[in-house]
């Protein structure tokens, strides 16, 4: 303190506290405009986020919202990032929105739960149908198929050729005929064992078109599971097959016309 006094007690004393005063204001004002500029520049980075790209209504799965390409990934300034904003895809996996994400509108995860239930209805969307259909062991591939593998399905009736008007030909013979029905059907669940019908279930997701097909044949042909590859699957032949396509070689589309099919 007395030295403090002595100091200020001279004209030249006085100077030097007044010169260390302003030098020390000038350290605390640059220092506060570099973070200030450090600030500025920061908020103005983009970040890559997922936008909606259209209504995302509540209760729709983070598979649907993957699956039907339901948001994009856009980039903000991170200034306009809101508040638990999703940035990776992954990140929807197990989840289900619990409101309605508009369109334009960042996925954040205040919007969005831990699927719980797992219920079969949060992963379908629009035309998607879920529905249980009966196979036997050696058409199904019980015990082989599992949970989120994809399936073709094959459709094997005994058909007797019809007329120009849709009906029967008097004295036409029967003819065993298999053909493709659908395509890369997703397996949703696999029963543990066959039932006391001696056949067991598959719950699987297709269109509603390809569900009323399935469940046609299941009550009135045979249908057949076919095992697609996980990746790189190549396309399936959609020709129908009979004793004379594979023994004889003849164009389905002749075994077709004699069927009475018209294109």
């Amino acid at each position: 303190m007395q030295f403090a006094q002595r100091v200020l007690s001279t004209r030249g004393g006085t100077i030097a506290v007044s010169i260390l005063a302003a030098v020390l204001a000038a350290v605390i004002l640059v220092t506060y405009l570099h973070r200030y500029r450090s600030s500025v520049r920061a908020s103005g980075v983009p970040l890559t986020v997922l936008v909606a790209n259209g209504l995302i209504e509540k209760g729709t799965s983070g598979q649907v919202i993957a699956n039907e390409e339901l948001y994009k990934l856009s980039s903000v300034p991170k200034s306009e990032v809101s508040d638990g904003a999703i940035t990776d895809p992954d990140a929807l996996k197990g989840q289900v929105a619990i409101a309605d994400v508009f369109p334009g509108e960042q996925l954040t995860a205040a919007k969005f739960s831990a699927d719980q239930a797992g219920s079969f209805s949060n992963q379908i969307t629009a035309d998607q149908r879920v529905v249980t259909i009966p196979f036997d062991a050696a058409h199904g591939l019980i015990g082989r198929v599992q949970a989120g593998d994809h399936i073709d399905v094959y459709a094997g009736f005994n058909v007797h050729p019809i007329g120009q008007d849709g009906r029967p030909v008097p004295g036409g013979s029967e003819r065993s005929v298999l053909k493709l029905i659908t395509t890369d059907v997703d397996v949703l669940a696999v029963p543990d064992s066959g039932s006391s019908t001696g056949k067991a279930r598959l719950t699987i997701r297709a269109s509603d078109q390809d569900v009323a097909k399935m469940a046609f044949t299941a009550d009135n042909g045979v249908l057949w599971a076919i095992l697609r590859p996980r990746a790189n699957a190549a396309p399936t032949s959609p020709n129908i097959v009979s004793v004379e396509t594979v023994l004889f070689g003849i164009p389905p589309v002749a075994v077709e016309k004699s069927l009475g099919v018209r294109r």
